[in-house]
């Protein structure tokens, strides 16, 4: 899936999570999915634990972090409406 398609499921919405990008609005905090990716965790073994995730928005969690060390300023996405 290309990297646009992987950061439209990053949403930024100032009444989920305090503000901080989750996962479609799901209040899954994309930080929590990079914190069990950097304990050890699978992609599968998140999957397993959070049925409503699929592989993509892993993936999207890694490409928002990717995205963001490249950036010279913090990313910003439109909420979903």
């Amino acid at each position: 899936m290309e990297e646009e398609k992987l950061l439209n499921r990053i949403t930024l919405d100032p009444n989920i999570c305090h503000g901080k990008p989750t996962i479609r609005g799901l209040r899954y905090p994309v930080e929590s999915i990079l914190e069990y990716l950097a304990g050890g965790d699978t992609i599968e073994t998140i999957l397993e634990e959070f049925p409503d995730l699929e592989r993509e928005d892993i993936l999207a969690c890694l490409a928002y972090a990717t995205a963001s060390i490249k950036a010279k300023s913090i990313i910003v996405f439109p909420s979903a409406a």
